[in-house]
């Protein structure tokens, strides 16, 4: 709650700020825009999902056959390992040992690598939307076009989700390719500091969705 009510501080700070700035007889404009609804409901986003999902399929049947591995061989130790001599029951737990390490380590690297694809294909996407709001905005003299997660209410009638999902459709452009500046993770430690991002909007919209939803 205390968050939220900060939130909405924020915002209200700004549109004060917004208010001194521009002249008294100067008309707003506002909108807002649902940026995971506009993910997931995108040609481009449910293309991304339809394949993100049949990644984690794929995954899912490899480790389960390892898991299914790993199980059977302790139960195997279980039920024969005392009828066994010491170099069976040794080998058998070598065997159960080497299994249950390598589904450890496929377990953590698939759950990087499918994290690592989310946020790399959420970016890209989440980019090419902050690009196609720049120009709606531009283009229908929005003073400013908040993201729906930033603004504790709007009114129905100022959501553009719509307009910008149907626009973006329209291009039919690979993803990430809008606009200036290299799309990658907005987490990738790696980044340089400095390195062009398509707009703090579309930075800070791809760090809180995610095409995994």
């Amino acid at each position: 709650m205390r968050q939220r009510l900060f939130i909405g501080a924020m915002v209200g700070a700004l549109l004060a700020v917004i208010s001194a700035a521009v002249p008294a007889r100067a008309e707003y404009k506002f909108a807002y825009v649902d940026v995971q609804r506009a993910l997931n409901e995108c040609d481009a986003g449910k293309r991304a999902k339809a394949d993100f999902q049949g990644r984690v399929t794929s995954l899912e049947g490899r480790l389960q056959r390892q898991q299914s591995e790993v199980q059977s061989l302790k139960d195997e130790m279980e039920k024969k390992g005392m009828l066994m001599n010491a170099d069976q029951r040794q080998a058998l737990q070598d065997q159960y040992m080497e299994k249950l390490k390598n589904f450890e380590r496929d377990y953590k690297d698939s759950k990087d690598e499918l994290q690592a694809k989310d946020q790399e294909v959420t970016a890209k996407i989440v980019h090419d939307l902050a690009q196609v709001i720049r120009t709606i905005g531009e283009r229908d003299n929005y003073t400013m076009v908040f993201e729906k997660g930033s603004i504790l209410w709007g009114a129905p009638g100022i959501d553009v989700t719509d307009q910008v999902i149907r626009s973006y459709n329209a291009m039919h452009v690979p993803i990430g390719s809008l606009g200036e500046g290299a799309v990658r993770p907005a987490s990738v430690e790696s980044e340089q500091a400095g390195a062009p991002m398509p707009s703090d909007f579309g930075t800070d919209a791809a760090k809180k969705s995610t095409i995994s939803k």
